[in-house]
């Protein structure tokens, strides 16, 4: 099954799926249980907002990757065996470039800071630079696929 994940979106799945992205300074967050054979993935926008602002909530990073664990755990996950992988959060504009206060920023600062809360260590990440990102991500493997896309601006 293919699905394609839109902003503000956040995908989990125990069947096999493709879910694809494309991130400029927004970010994803994959987290797949090897032994469950479950994955999730978010897409959000901003860095942080209130859980009470559902369903809206999916659009910040800290809401995002703490619904995450929670379902996870409701599964009988545990935080210490899933495989965590962080993308996106670029300054594609050319004016924010720079400057330590961007989005794309404050986005990865904001998802480190959660994960490191929770003692929950990467796998693997691709963040910032000026690029954006295009994201595949198998639900059934954990596998992550990203390609590098410029911007295109007319």
């Amino acid at each position: 099954m293919k699905v394609f994940l839109m902003p503000g979106e956040i995908y989990m799945g125990e069947k096999p799926a493709e879910v694809s992205t494309i991130l400029g300074s927004c970010i994803s967050v994959t987290m797949f249980s090897r032994r469950a054979k479950v994955g999730a993935i978010c897409h959000a926008l901003l860095p942080s907002g209130h859980p009470s602002v559902a369903p809206e909530g999916f659009r910040y990073v800290d809401t995002s990757i703490l619904y995450m664990l929670g379902m996870l755990e409701k599964r009988g996950i545990r935080g210490s065996e899933l495989e965590i992988s962080l993308l996106g959060g670029s300054d594609m504009i050319e004016c924010t470039r720079g400057n330590i206060d961007t989005v794309g920023r404050k986005n990865i600062e904001t998802a480190l800071r959660i994960l490191k809360g929770r003692n929950l260590e990467l796998r693997g990440s691709d963040v910032g630079g000026s690029m954006g990102r295009k994201i595949r991500f198998s639900t059934a493997t954990g596998r992550v696929l990203l390609r590098r896309i410029k911007a295109v601006i007319q």
